[in-house]
């Protein structure tokens, strides 16, 4: 690729010239996004739940039947073609000893829980990204590389994305995850429901590959009123707690317990309030861009490139 060029008095290009302590990649980063800032005078992310279809999809986890085997773990690894081992790899009972977290190479991973059934077996929790319904990595994203889907996915446009990993921050379950190996061109990586599959009529990895039938795909409606009806049926069975029907705004992986899901938290099922934390960000954003923030931001976008000619033609 050729380096970017700044005209000078005479016409002439010169090379680009960073100021200090600033590469290349670093000035362009924050070009973009200032630049995204002042569009309209309002962040370009969009799609923050509004629109969603009634029709939208969710996964139940029961977590009472949940033996720990891994499955889905490797189901998912090898649907969106990440590294992965053969699955007897996945009998590895070692992984449990800590907490896990999706990451660049693993979308989903199973922890051991320190609740425990009356049978004294530990309850595992199967984590990923949950798809919220309102999702706070969207409403973080400047330039709209994190959109809500109308049917319910969370999905992730690389080609946008200027690696701020904002969202990162802004996930309250710490679900996402970004390839600091890959050198060229890193992006944010994260379970997208195994949308390629799904648009094919076809079931996402790990619900088709779970063994006990401890995970179960449909419109979320749906979802959430089998999984009272359990509640219900089997009183002594579950806690009377749908999670994620309104945590953090309500999400689209919605689980049932044996145990109070306080006892859940460590092993990735944070307790959270029922308003999602997009709308505290989006009511300060937005507050901001009203008293001339965009303004302000491509003040300072200008200035910089003026600094930077000025600093090409005197090189």
């Amino acid at each position: 690729m050729n380096d970017s060029t700044t005209p000078s008095r005479n016409d002439q290009p010169v090379p680009f010239v960073p100021g200090p302590g600033m590469s290349r990649r670093a000035f362009m980063g924050a070009a973009a996004t200032l630049a995204a800032l002042t569009v309209n005078g309002k962040a370009i992310a969009s799609g923050h739940g509004e629109g969603l279809s009634p029709d939208r999809m969710a996964v139940l986890v029961d977590l009472t039947r949940c033996v720990g085997c891994r499955r889905c773990e490797w189901a998912c690894a090898d649907a969106n073609e990440n590294p992965h081992g053969a699955l007897e790899h996945y009998d590895d009972q070692s992984v449990f000893r800590s907490r896990r977290a999706p990451s660049d190479r693993e979308f989903c991973v199973v922890n051991r829980s320190s609740a425990c059934r009356d049978d004294g077996q530990p309850y595992f929790v199967k984590v990923q990204c949950m798809h919220c319904e309102k999702p706070p990595c969207v409403s973080a994203c400047l330039v709209g590389a994190m959109q809500k889907d109308p049917s319910g996915v969370v999905t992730y446009d690389a080609s946008r994305c200027i690696g701020c990993r904002y969202c990162m921050v802004a996930c309250p379950f710490d679900r996402l995850a970004y390839e600091f190996d890959r050198r060229l061109l890193p992006r944010v990586r994260k379970c997208e429901m195994c949308r390629h599959r799904t648009q094919h009529g076809r079931l996402p990895a790990c619900v088709e590959t779970c063994p006990v039938e401890a995970l179960q795909y449909g419109r979320r409606g749906d979802i959430i009123r089998i999984a009272r009806e359990r509640i219900a049926a089997h009183p002594d069975r579950y806690v009377d707690h749908v999670y994620g029907e309104t945590e953090g705004g309500g999400t689209s992986w919605i689980y049932l317990s044996g145990r109070p899901f306080e006892e859940m938290s460590a092993a990735g099922l944070p307790a959270l309030a029922p308003v999602s934390p997009a709308v505290r960000t989006e009511t300060i954003q937005h507050g901001i861009f009203k008293w001339g923030a965009a303004p302000m931001a491509l003040a300072a976008l200008l200035a910089s490139l003026n600094k930077l000619t000025k600093k090409g033609e005197a090189s």
